[in-house]
């Protein structure tokens, strides 16, 4: 069992880690003055995507 199986499987908790990525790009952006959005938002999905919150892919049951 990997560090974020039980991650993973708790829709509660990526949906808070969402929210808070979210935030975090923000914040990022708004104090870069937007010079970085691209680049802060690559990194927001990649991370996103390592940790099984991909917002591409469908709802899992």
């Amino acid at each position: 069992m990997g560090i974020f199986d039980k991650f993973k499987s708790n829709r509660q908790a990526q949906d808070k880690a969402k929210d808070m990525s979210d935030a975090a790009e923000r914040k990022v952006n708004e104090r870069t003055g937007n010079k970085y959005e691209s680049q802060v938002d690559d990194a927001q999905q990649k991370i996103e995507g390592a940790t099984g919150m991909d917002r591409d892919r469908p709802e899992q049951p």
